[in-house]
């Protein structure tokens, strides 16, 4: 089983980072991923860049226990987060959440869970630069409501060690 976290700056190729993911196992039947990508518009306004900010080893050991949830929720072979760091522009790749498992549905699941867990959970910050000037970016109401979906909230999530 492969489960691996990167947090970076530079960015990735998905077709090399699915490959890699999936590689030599003959168990694996199905790859779900999720790409995220830097939006030019949030929230009424144009977003000129995106600044993201982490604890690095604090950062990773959440998203570690993130996917170890996940393992342990859905019969997943393999996972795979890559979630990218510092100034970005708009149309740059930002996360890739990809997971692989012996049939299409646990992947879209584990999938889906591991990006509502990601985009609540995890120890980021991201500014935007706008016309009106930086601001801080926080989780939306829906994003929590689809972390909730999976009887998860901020008062049980797993401890770091």
């Amino acid at each position: 089983m492969s489960f691996t976290v990167s947090i970076q700056t530079q960015d990735f190729d998905v077709s090399l980072e699915l490959a890699a993911l999936r590689a030599g196992d003959a168990r694996v039947g199905a790859v779900c991923s999720f790409l995220g990508t830097v939006r030019e518009r949030n929230d009424g306004s144009s977003v000129a860049s995106m600044e993201l900010e982490h604890y690095p080893g604090m950062t990773e050991k959440s998203i570690e226990a993130m996917i170890d949830a996940a393992h342990q929720r859905f019969d997943i072979l393999g996972a795979r987060v890559i979630h990218r760091v510092g100034l970005l522009q708009p149309l740059d790749q930002i996360v890739l959440v990809a997971v692989t498992s012996a049939h299409r549905g646990t992947s879209f699941q584990a999938c889906e869970f591991l990006m509502d867990y990601l985009k609540t959970q995890a120890p980021f910050w991201k500014k935007e630069q706008t016309p009106e000037g930086a601001r801080w970016v926080d989780a939306r109401e829906s994003d929590d409501a689809a972390l909730e979906k999976w009887g998860v909230g901020s008062s049980n999530m797993p401890l770091l060690d």
